[in-house]
């Protein structure tokens, strides 16, 4: 009997230890599922960890891992196989994001955007994703962005990291079909994260977005944890975002830019 039918399902969450990843995890826990949280940051992890277990009375596990590093996604899914834990969900939610021109990032800026993004989201699903066709069931949540859908003056390598991971993501989806594993993309849009107050503190225009466009965490990462249960292909939470991505894909390429052109470059 799939995993998803009986017993509560082992959750492992990346970049768990604050904003849409701590939520979600946050979510999972609150539906009586075992956790492995993966991130940098031991110690926040530790305090999560203790706060969910005594919450919600369920296993949690910290995983102390940095995923830019080459072969570190291996190395998780090794110490999981060694202490017989099976992942039946991934969520690939560990990122980066860095606001400004290109040309005023050097070379290790954009690199570390690359790492983290693409090849950390990249590695994890190879060292997870075969195991979970073989039993056939799994769930894999990986976060992308509302950014991922338009060409982002500003966000440039974080815009087209996103867009990796939202054709990725909808490869998958389809190449996985009927197999019992389901692939989701999920795609939120400016939410009030630490990573949002990182940006705002790096550009005083960042803070004057309209408040309806800014997202509550814990809303959003409820979407996100809907829409991975359901294994929907594509979810975007959040009327004005699914809106705003259903015209990027929509308009001709050439106006897409125009206007991405124009917003994007007020906030440089």
């Amino acid at each position: 009997m799939p995993a998803e039918a009986g017993s509560p399902l082992a959750v492992l969450v990346t970049g768990a230890s604050s904003g849409i990843g701590e939520a979600l995890a946050r979510c999972f826990a609150r539906n009586g599922h075992r956790l492995v949280l993966v991130a940098r940051r031991e110690g926040k992890l530790r305090e999560l960890a203790q706060d969910l277990r005594h919450a919600h009375g369920t296993r949690v596990d910290v995983l102390p891992a940095d995923l830019a590093l080459r072969g570190a996604a291996a190395i998780v899914a090794e110490r999981l196989r060694r202490s017989r834990c099976r992942v039946d969900v991934l969520v690939n939610n560990a990122g980066v994001l860095k606001q400004g021109a290109f040309v005023d990032s050097n070379a290790a800026r954009h690199q570390q955007i690359i790492d983290i993004n693409v090849s950390g989201v990249t590695a994890m699903l190879a060292a997870f994703l075969p195991a979970m066709v073989r039993r056939g069931h799994g769930r894999v949540l990986n976060v992308a962005s509302i950014a991922a859908f338009a060409p982002v003056p500003g966000l440039a390598a974080y815009a087209a990291s996103k867009a990796y991971v939202l054709s990725l993501t909808e490869s998958l989806a389809e190449e996985l079909h009927g197999t019992g594993v389901t692939v989701t993309a999920f795609c939120p849009g400016i939410t009030a994260t630490p990573m949002l107050d990182r940006a705002t503190r790096d550009n005083a225009r960042v803070a004057q977005l309209p408040g309806m466009l800014v997202g509550d965490v814990n809303d959003v990462a409820a979407e996100g944890y809907r829409a991975c249960m359901a294994g929907e292909v594509v979810a975007v939470p959040g009327t004005i975002n699914r809106a705003a991505a259903a015209a990027g894909r929509a308009t001709p390429k050439w106006l897409l830019r125009r206007i991405a052109g124009v917003l994007g470059r007020r906030m440089l």
